[in-house]
């Protein structure tokens, strides 16, 4: 194959692989985008409520924290935020995956330190690009893409 074609093709191995911890109480669409990602060869951590996802947060260590907004107990923001005081010093990417797509939702997102702000449903190309760092790192619609 030519070299120009090599490049263009995701590499396999550790390099490409990601902790990924996911936190959405909607059951079906959580299975269903843990499926997708490890499929693509993610180490997936799937959690249907905040509290669960923090006792075991230190064991997952995630480099990427999917997490839906409105979820039982506490918030995605709330969660975040707690993410971040726990993990503190361990880089970890937060993608928020809400149903509320204004700008304001956007701006929440933001504020609460979410790099990303992804509307339901989400593209699967997009959040793969996401994950392997090959999209815009701003808080961006996911359906615009």
């Amino acid at each position: 194959a030519a070299p120009g074609r090599d490049a263009a093709q995701p590499a396999a191995g550790a390099a490409q692989r990601k902790r990924i911890l996911l936190v959405d109480d909607n059951l079906d669409a959580v299975s269903l985008m843990a499926s997708l990602l490890e499929l693509h060869g993610h180490d997936v951590q799937v959690f249907n409520e905040p509290l669960a996802a923090l006792a075991h947060l230190d064991r997952v260590l995630p480099q990427i924290a999917v997490l839906d907004i409105g979820l039982p107990t506490m918030s995605g923001y709330e969660l975040a935020g707690k993410i971040r005081q726990r993990l503190e010093g361990h880089s970890c990417r937060l993608f928020a995956l809400t149903g509320y797509g204004q700008a304001i939702d956007r701006e929440r997102a933001g504020a609460a330190g979410f790099e990303q702000h992804l509307v339901k449903p989400v593209h699967a190309e997009h959040i793969l690009r996401l994950i392997a760092g090959e999209a815009p790192e701003a808080i961006a619609d996911s359906r615009s893409s």
